[in-house]
């Protein structure tokens, strides 16, 4: 018996899902919050030379704050002081607005920095100096972690596909907690980013495994719901940091409070099911039989499914394989080869338009804080969209239209003048808003594209091309030093072009989940054609007799009406097919 009849017999959206959802939404807020951590951990204040080394003398003692700045900070093209240079000696002919004469010699700073702690107490940059020359370390912390994340996607998509959805996401947990506090204890910068790789790497596991878990579980008419309530998540995240990076604003406290949460799902994992597909695709029908009872239980349906045993859990009417998959299976045949290909560039084109429209906006005129929750704010109401979207036209066409108007959204503000800060702005945060949007697709769409069997090995393999879009993205931005209009023409060029890609993807809408390569390579029908014919007893001497019962059975069906032999010539194209395939397959 197929599991999506059974899920559409004990309610495919219940409080059996429901409870799914809840538990797992306890480490999916962590998500975001690590995710975008950098923008607070790593924030660079306002900052100066420490004027230390030039305190000598009453005169410089006796000077009020900004006056030892005003004759020890030279001044910058845009009138802002120098963050990262000094005079030599003070200035203090500076003082009486006459700067055409004295020694004007600057330094780079002597004795290190003093920052402005009114927002920031201590973050990455003020704890080891991470500026001017070495502002480069703070930027690598994120393109480090998002290493990990590139690198823990197809290895924790491939540990899920082969030991099981429920253990892989307890080691996700787990080893994200132990890397998450390591980093929060970190006494010099070299293990802070060796941490924060681990890091990235194992809440890679907790991304892709949680969400194919979701809709694993879901029948056909709610997979989509499951789709877009579990990316609500992230947006619930982003707020949650908003408030969290408000109230602690010290380093090494924001990444304990973010992480906390885990230690919350590592309690709720007892409670957490296994996916009963991959249970029954890999064989296991007695625990998958225990899981789907405990659903029809707690959906109050177990009326309707006390008949059936674990020798009746048959996904396909096939014999289960003994064989492991892993990342070759996803090239071997050309039509599941032409989903990996396709799926990775439009996958590759969702983060790296995503990420690099989220790094070009600006001119909110907003505190990190404020910001931070005004960008998860524009997420919601484009989510709840899409799930109606979603319904009514399909994964396929919202996939391309999403991806074709934050092309669009690109190429508008490209001729938009920088004095309309105001149109460029609304722009912005619009191609944002469709940019998550097909983020948000993407997930579901890719988990109903690839079969049980190998679903977290393509979910893996993607999410790894995903995020290798995700680290060159802001290479691009600094492009704008040869062109200014130069990243947002090639952000506008790969939005556009991933989006053509992704309409050569098949339509998941209402179908029913592939459980194994086989349902992408060979319709559904051919394959129990093959299982008749593999059981049966039939010869070339027999395909050729029932080629011929077939022709006059046909030529029969005519002379009783038209009408007659169309419903026939419906049912002896399946016996047709029988004869053809089977013949040329035995």
């Amino acid at each position: 018996m197929k599991f999506d009849s059974i899920l559409s017999e004990i309610n495919g959206c219940g409080k059996f899902q429901i409870m799914l959802i809840l538990i797992q939404s306890i480490s999916r807020v962590t998500l975001p919050c690590h995710f975008l951590l950098n923008n607070f951990i790593a924030a660079v204040p306002s900052h100066h030379c420490d004027l230390s080394t030039l305190d000598h003398g009453k005169v410089f003692k006796n000077l009020t704050l900004d006056q030892k700045l005003t004759v020890s900070i030279p001044v910058q093209e845009d009138g802002t002081p120098s963050s990262c240079q000094m005079f030599a000696e003070p200035q203090y002919h500076l003082l009486s607005g006459f700067n055409s004469s004295g020694n004007k010699h600057t330094v780079q700073c002597q004795n290190g920095w003093v920052y402005d702690n009114s927002m920031f107490k201590s973050t990455l940059a003020i704890e080891w100096d991470l500026v001017c020359s070495r502002k480069a370390m703070n930027r690598a912390t994120a393109t480090i972690f998002f290493i990990g994340v590139m690198c823990g996607a197809p290895l924790f998509g491939f540990l899920s596909d082969r030991y099981g959805r429920r253990k892989i996401l307890m080691v996700s947990y787990l080893s994200a907690m132990i890397f998450a506090i390591a980093s929060s204890f970190s006494t010099s910068y070299v293990m802070f980013v060796t941490m924060r790789f681990f890091t990235g790497m194992t809440l890679a596991g907790i991304s892709i495994i949680s969400i194919v878990l979701n809709v694993e579980w879901f029948g056909i008419k709610h997979r989509t719901f499951a789709g877009v309530i579990v990316s609500l998540d992230w947006t619930i995240g982003n707020w949650l940091l908003a408030g969290i990076g408000y109230f602690v604003n010290e380093w090494r406290m924001l990444i304990l409070a973010v992480t906390s949460p885990l230690l919350l799902s590592i309690i709720a994992w007892w409670w957490l099911p296994e996916s009963a597909r991959w249970l029954l695709a890999n064989g296991k029908m007695d625990a998958a039989h225990f899981y789907i009872m405990k659903c029809a239980k707690m959906n109050n349906k177990s009326n309707c499914i006390a008949f059936i045993t674990p020798e009746m859990l048959d996904l396909n009417g096939v014999e289960i394989e003994n064989r492991k998959y892993t990342f070759y299976d996803l090239v071997r045949t050309p039509n599941i080869r032409k989903l990996a290909i396709c799926s990775g560039i439009v996958w590759y084109g969702v983060a790296f338009t995503y990420y690099g429209i989220s790094l070009n906006i600006s001119g909110f005129g907003l505190n990190p804080y404020l910001t931070q929750f005004v960008f998860a704010s524009i997420e919601m109401p484009g989510k709840i969209g899409i799930y109606y979207l979603l319904n009514k036209v399909g994964r396929k066409p919202a996939q391309v239209g999403t991806l074709m108007l934050t092309g669009l959204c690109l190429l508008i503000n490209i001729f938009v003048p920088k004095d309309k800060w105001t149109l460029r702005t609304i722009v912005a945060i619009l191609g944002k808003g469709l940019s998550e949007a097909s983020f948000t697709i993407m997930f579901l769409f890719t988990t109903e594209l690839y079969p049980t069997v190998v679903r977290q090995n393509g979910l893996g393999y993607t999410l790894f091309v995903a995020r290798l879009g995700v680290s060159i993205a802001p290479l691009i931005i600094l492009l704008e030093d040869m062109w200014h209009l130069l990243p947002a023409l090639i952000f506008c060029i790969v939005a556009t072009g991933s989006g053509l890609v992704a309409s050569l993807l098949p339509e998941t809408l209402n179908t029913c989940l592939p459980e194994f390569i086989d349902d992408i390579e060979k319709p559904r029908y051919r394959r129990n054609v093959l299982r008749i014919i593999q059981q049966s007893d039939l010869g070339g001497t027999d395909c050729a007799l029932l080629r011929v019962e077939f022709h006059s059975s046909l030529s029969g069906a005519l002379q009783h009406g038209p009408e007659f032999a169309v419903v026939l010539l419906l049912a002896l194209y399946i016996y047709e097919d029988i004869i053809h395939y089977g013949c040329d397959s035995l």
